[in-house]
């Protein structure tokens, strides 16, 4: 008879980091035609059974089993049939009551709504040349340019041209445009040139009833309840577990073959629930960190926050992350409250995903919602991103520098004229937050020194799905007899700002045409017509959208606005100085990271007013000025003194 090893004593079970720990690859079901072999980790459990169903949702119970105590707190059960076609859930007791029934944390396939986990043959969800599949080439971080987009928002429009509305296989849709013939969708990703498409939390959430799609429910996704399977909202039959795998895997394959890569939206730090998750109902307490009076903390302001720093929360956590980069070839991961986290989680995970692919990309909100125990050291925020070799984390000195605070609607930002104390956050987004001897720390809004230890470690925003979206801000924020012309042109120069500024950029889905959330905020439950992108608006503001390609191309074209170290940043970049004119200007020089173009000169009028500075005297060419941008333009100018319009951008360059 085998002994069991390390299976828990009560003194064990007194500390959770007593806990023992269980690292095989085998949780929660190994599937062949011939058995099934379930295993869980529950070391706290005096008794587990494993529950078998015919369905995936009602019914009784088919067969309720026994498992077997195993090794290293894990619980056994062989079943030598073939269960493919199954559903199934665990049940444990502890304290001498049965909990309620789960499908388990590591489930990779579950029935509608996620209440049971399925047996499948995961090979059989692979679409037609999924083996081929490949990664588009990135040779550096600094060449990503990220483009956020919710699965419902993309599609939803009735005037879309898209046949399958808020679903996964949207984004497999070619061909698609609007009434008016402009191309939206999939089309519409690759006319703007976007390189990486951001898609909000796909997992399985718990928010939205499967069975009544009808009643088309809204939310974001984030608030997980089944973390290693998509979910079924956005599939095109949630009843069937083959189905939103497959279609997921399609999204994918398709996105790669047009030349995007696909960075998914995890939401690691908090679950939807508490006492009823998969986490509670498998380890009571043990994935939850808690306050010293034995509540559940919070930082999320979501009701709770996991405790990343226990070895299996962490284990959890990583293996997660690989499974979706392995089994659906995801190409970059965006943390929810990644400060939440603990920074050797963090970097460990970051380390097991360079063994996949080392172009993978892993970035986060680096801050928390509210408190937490765990002590600001080990915390993966903002401050701490030099300890967290390359993991980037969001920007908001540039964002609220730029466009005006996040948290007073009313305050304008450099971009909208408020000068004074926006102009060095804005330049800090512009080195992309690493130390340079030109910018004043000490004029920073929320920090006092320089975070990243490589530009591409701070990724430069000015809005996302949280929040306002650009042009709602700049209507609150933008007053005059003016406004309604003076908006087009400050737009356009934040995007500006934000395309050409070293780092990482990061564009919110829709801002490229103006689109507005009817000045709702927080939108995560309102409906498709505040969340929907309209797609009318792309031809009614054409000329944003094909300004901002335009930024985007000339991005794409010169490397010297994708300086991918300190070192080089301190060398090429030396800012002018302009006086009191509320100009920021600089160059780019030396053909700074291999461009061919010998010098560029940028500069930014954030007033609205015409504004003049000294440009060095030598022949420049223009790219942009006025509002207009045009690579192959053959205009010049002199240099010397140079009036800039009201609101806008002058780029120059010299060979």
């Amino acid at each position: 008879m085998k002994k069991i090893k390390n299976h828990p004593s009560g003194e064990q079970l007194d500390s959770f980091d007593k806990y023992p720990c269980y690292y095989g690859n085998d949780l929660e079901l190994v599937y062949t035609p011939e058995k099934s072999v379930f295993t869980l980790w529950a070391p706290s459990a005096s008794k587990v059974r494993l529950n078998l169903y015919s369905s995936g949702e009602g019914g009784e119970a088919e067969e309720r089993l026994e498992m077997s105590m195993a090794d290293n707190g894990t619980w056994r059960m062989v079943v030598d049939r073939d269960l493919k076609g199954s559903f199934y859930t665990f049940q444990i007791e502890k304290d001498g009551s049965w909990l309620d029934e789960t499908p388990g944390i590591w489930a990779k396939a579950v029935g509608i709504n996620g209440n049971r986990a399925a047996v499948i043959d995961l090979n059989e969800t692979n679409p037609e040349g999924w083996d081929s599949d490949s990664r588009l080439e990135l040779k550096m971080y600094s060449d990503i340019i990220l483009y956020e987009l919710h699965h419902r928002d993309f599609s939803i429009d009735p005037d879309s041209g898209i046949e399958h509305k808020g679903k996964f296989l949207a984004l497999t849709e070619t061909g698609t445009k609007t009434p008016e013939g402009q191309s939206t969708g999939l089309d519409h990703l690759k006319e703007l040139g976007v390189t990486h498409i951001h898609i909000l939390p796909s997992f399985d959430f718990a928010t939205i009833d499967e069975t009544k799609l009808e009643e088309n429910k809204y939310n974001w996704g984030y608030d997980p309840k089944n973390y290693n399977v998509p979910d079924g909202s956005y599939s095109t039959d949630p009843a069937d577990p083959m189905v939103r795998i497959r279609e997921f895997k399609e999204m994918v394959k398709t996105l790669h073959q047009n030349g995007f890569r696909i960075v998914l939206d995890v939401v690691y730090n908090h679950t939807a629930s508490t006492d009823h998750s998969n986490f509670n109902l498998t380890v009571p307490g043990y994935f939850y960190r808690q306050n010293p009076d034995g509540s559940y903390s919070d930082a999320s302001g979501c009701g709770n926050e996991t405790a990343s720093e226990r070895e299996m929360v962490r284990h959890y956590i990583i293996e997660s992350v690989k499974y979706w980069a392995k089994e659906y070839h995801i190409d970059g991961f965006r943390f929810d409250l990644m400060g939440i986290h603990d920074i050797e989680t963090m970097n460990r995970l970051r380390e097991e995903l360079l063994k996949i692919d080392p172009t993978i990309f892993v970035y986060g909100e680096g801050w928390l919602a509210a408190d937490s125990p765990l002590p600001f050291e080990q915390r993966a925020v903002k401050e701490n991103v030099r300890h967290m070799e390359g993991i980037a984390v969001f920007n908001d000195e540039f964002r609220d520098g730029l466009k005006g605070s996040t948290f007073d609607e009313q305050e304008p930002g450099y971009g909208s004229g408020n000068i004074n104390g926006h102009f060095e956050p804005v330049k800090y987004g512009i080195v992309g937050g690493t130390q340079h001897p030109q910018v004043v720390y000490d004029g920073l809004l929320y920090c006092d020194g320089p975070y990243a230890g490589a530009p591409s470690q701070m990724v430069n925003f000015v809005s996302c799905h949280d929040g306002y979206t650009l042009i709602d801000k700049l209507k609150l924020s933008v007053h005059g007899d003016e406004v309604s012309n003076e908006l087009l042109p400050i737009d356009k120069l934040i995007h500006t700002v934000l395309l050409t500024a070293q780092g990482i950029p990061f564009m919110r889905g829709g801002d490229e045409m103006m689109q507005d959330k009817q000045g709702v905020p927080n939108s995560f439950k309102s409906p498709d017509a505040v969340n929907r992108i309209d797609w009318a608006l792309k031809a009614k503001n054409r000329d944003l959208f094909d300004y901002i390609r335009g930024l985007i191309a000339l991005r794409k074209a010169h490397p010297a606005f994708r300086i991918p170290t300190v070192e080089g940043l301190q060398q090429c970049l030396h800012f002018l100085d302009t006086g009191d004119s509320g100009v920021i200007a600089y160059t780019l020089g030396e053909y700074a990271n291999g461009d061919e173009w010998k010098e560029i000169l940028v500069a930014y009028n954030g007033n609205r007013h015409q504004a003049e500075i000294n440009i060095p005297e030598q022949e420049w060419m223009v790219v942009c000025r006025d509002g207009q941008i045009n690579l192959d333009s053959q205009d010049s100018l002199p240099g010397g003194n140079t009036q800039i319009s009201p609101s806008s951008a002058l780029i120059l360059y010299r060979q």
